[in-house]
């Protein structure tokens, strides 16, 4: 038997109320999929097509139209303290009181939670966040690195099997980034889920198994990470001649041709009409001998382009 899905979404909508009897903005128009356990899982589109309504929603936030969620196999509506308590949100904006310790705000967050004393992981989670150092520092003298870290502890005090974290490295520098998703690698590794929503869309592709990508608040891809690249039609080469180029080579099936430096076309080509072999016999059509040739292979990139529409 396969485990139930760790988030099982079944045509989620959600509409906004509108003003002066206008109708509201449908921001999810029906959105349905599941997330498996155990993996890490990318929920991806461009802004305001819907993810931060899909998992306010799913945090207890947002109440939506109509639809059905679980988490953990609890219904959002039917079972939502259950529900809550299986899922931890990382948001994107830092929230806590400035004036609290880490130590405190982990001990308060649990207190929300109704966790007795003797269960609280407070220590555990500040060494697992390498925060241990600053337990009895002001929050609000922390980097900005060491905020987001306290963020994913504060989200895991109740030990939820599921952990969200929304643009979680949005505006953080490379090092910070890499600090990050070391940690939330062993969270996965120590069994958690991950749901991650990020702009980043090479991190997207290194870290997620599966990913679901929303616009305009509908689903237009469900794919494990490596199927879903492989639905890019685009491909480019770029090719070295023996003398200066006149221009770029304009021909049919060639859906974009640059000359990128004096004797360096950089040609994009669909490869459902045309081969890399077809695309150099017509570059020395035009008179061109072939020095060298590199190619480029799709990434995350081309295809959430060539889906969505956005740059």
């Amino acid at each position: 038997m396969t485990n139930p899905p760790a988030i099982r979404i079944d045509n989620l909508v959600k509409r906004y109320a509108g003003e002066k009897g206008e109708e509201g903005k449908l921001a999810l128009k029906g959105v349905s999929f599941d997330v498996p356990q155990g993996g890490v899982f990318g929920l991806l589109g461009p802004n305001g097509a819907g993810k931060s309504t899909l998992i306010n929603t799913l945090a207890g936030l947002v109440t939506k139209t109509s639809g059905r969620a679980e988490i953990w196999g609890f219904d959002i509506d039917e079972q939502r303290r259950n529900a809550k308590r299986s899922i931890g949100i990382v948001p994107q904006e830092i929230v806590f009181d400035p004036f609290f310790t880490p130590y405190e705000v982990l001990e308060n967050q649990a207190g929300f939670y109704g966790i007795p004393r003797a269960e609280r992981r407070s220590e555990e989670l500040l060494e697992a966040v390498r925060l241990s150092d600053k337990r009895d520092a002001y929050a609000r003298t922390l980097s900005g690195g060491m905020k987001r870290r306290l963020l994913i502890a504060k989200a895991m005090v109740h030990s939820p099997p599921i952990l969200v974290l929304d643009e979680p490295t949005a505006g953080v520098d490379v090092e910070l980034r890499r600090q990050l998703w070391e940690l939330v690698t062993e969270l996965n590794r120590q069994g958690v889920t991950i749901v991650l929503t990020t702009h980043y869309l090479e991190e997207a592709e290194q870290l997620c198994d599966e990913i679901a990508i929303i616009n305009h608040g509908e689903l237009i891809a469900h794919k494990p990470t490596r199927d879903l690249i492989g639905m890019a039609r685009e491909k480019i080469v770029r090719v070295s001649v023996d003398k200066d180029l006149a221009g770029p080579v304009v021909e049919e099936g060639f859906v974009k041709s640059e000359a990128i430096e004096p004797r360096v076309l950089e040609i994009t080509y669909d490869r459902d009409k045309a081969s890399a072999g077809q695309v150099l016999a017509k570059v020395q059509q035009h008179g061109y001998a072939i020095e060298d040739v590199t190619t480029r292979e799709a990434d995350l990139e081309d295809v959430f382009v060539q889906l969505t529409g956005s740059g």
